[in-house]
């Protein structure tokens, strides 16, 4: 039987082999150290599990509204006000299954055929797929190294057309960790406002920021900018409760009613026990959140020095989520590699090293680390990389 069209135009992740290889290696036997966890290697709260079992003992196992329970809603408003000085109402905010689900939802939503959404490259490897998904047409952009992978003005301006629908900004950004200041969204904005293009903005991250800088959301620069932007966020990075699947949009009065209609038709609603313990992770003070950060940098810390350290490697300093972002091309010339991919597959056969391929994130100099994993484990992986290196040289 033929498959729909749509599913055609996938690109398979580049992430898959190596992912595969990596767990073939470990059911081996083998010490793999596996580094492309995207999420954080904490065990979500007490609070939170203690919220969950309570909902289940309480009966809260049915349906929900589709777009989510209105005490999570009022919570998810009262987060806006406080941490992004962003006023919203429970009519301008769905809660959805995952923030990758919000993300998808919107593109249905909102594009048409051959509508086109700028994607600053390095990217992360769903937004492409759900805008062909949508019918849309990706338009990569590149965010240069030596602008550290930002988009600026200039190039964002040269890449609308009449076509252009909306941006995605990702700020933490997955896979590189940069962020932009509030000049560069400004700057950033008014271009967008300038040209009627629908801002996405991607702020999973925003919790997990170790340069000392606040998070800026780009829907509080301006109402004309709050207007223009769907904010994406959700519990998975801040609160590592990656796999219970909560996330939320929170915009327009028209796409969000939009997107829970569409949401009623597919997931009918996100899990009600997830929900609650959503809540509760809202309800929490920051502690859990600030050790979470200080674990984090100094494990980036002294990753990045020793990622520095290695021969042919040179690596951006990020600024937040959990990732470092190294340009190996260097390293893979001179270890007589035609490509980052086969570099990285010889060093996880050879050393027992798992990275993932920057190829899959659109950037193929690069490959990406993360330190959501032990500083032993960080250390013995950057003395195994090095001793591949110097062995191919």
């Amino acid at each position: 039987m033929e498959l729909a069209n749509r599913v055609k135009t996938l690109t398979p992740s580049s992430t898959l082999a190596i992912t595969a290889k990596a767990k073939e290696l470990k059911q081996q036997g083998h010490d793999v150290i596996a580094l492309g966890a995207g999420e954080p290697d904490f065990n979500t709260p007490e609070p939170i599990l203690r919220a969950a079992e309570k909902a289940m003992n309480q009966g809260m196992t049915k349906y929900t509204p589709s777009g989510g329970i209105v005490e999570l809603k009022q919570a998810i408003v009262d987060k806006f006000k406080t941490d992004n000085l962003l006023d919203y109402t429970n009519d301008q905010i769905i809660v959805t299954t995952g923030a990758k689900h919000a993300l998808y939802t919107l593109f249905q939503v909102l594009l048409n055929e051959d509508d086109e959404v700028i994607i600053p490259t390095p990217y992360w490897v769903s937004y492409p797929e759900q805008v062909k998904l949508a019918g849309g047409t990706p338009v990569f952009v590149p965010a240069k190294e030596e602008n550290d992978f930002k988009l600026t003005p200039q190039e964002l301006e040269a890449a609308i057309t009449e076509k252009t629908k909306a941006i995605i900004i990702n700020s933490p950004s997955n896979p590189t960790g940069m962020m932009y200041n509030k000049t560069e969204l400004k700057q950033l904005g008014d271009i967008c406002v300038k040209h009627d293009v629908l801002i996405v903005s991607d702020e999973i991250y925003e919790k997990l920021i170790y340069s000392g800088e606040d998070h800026v959301s780009i829907a509080q620069l301006s109402p004309e900018l709050k207007a223009q932007t769907i904010i994406i966020n959700g519990v998975s990075k801040s609160h590592s409760m990656t796999g219970w699947r909560i996330g939320y949009a929170a915009g327009p009065v028209e796409i969000i009613k939009a997107m829970t209609s569409l949401a009623s038709h597919s997931t009918s609603n996100p899990t009600s026990i997830a929900q609650y313990a959503a809540l509760a992770a809202y309800q929490m003070d920051g502690s859990f959140n600030e050790e979470m950060k200080g674990v984090f940098s100094e494990r980036l810390e002294k990753l990045y020095q020793l990622l520095n350290d290695l021969p042919g490697v040179t690596c951006l300093k990020p600024e937040g989520a959990f990732y470092l972002f190294p340009n190996v091309k260097e390293a893979v010339h001179n270890n007589g590699f035609a490509n980052v991919d086969d570099w990285a597959k010889a060093l996880l056969e050879e050393e027992k090293v798992a990275l993932i391929p920057g190829s899959g994130f659109g950037a193929p100099n690069n490959v990406r680390l993360s330190y959501a994993t032990s500083m032993e484990a960080l250390e013995e992986a950057a003395k195994r990389i090095k001793q591949f290196i110097l062995k191919h040289q």
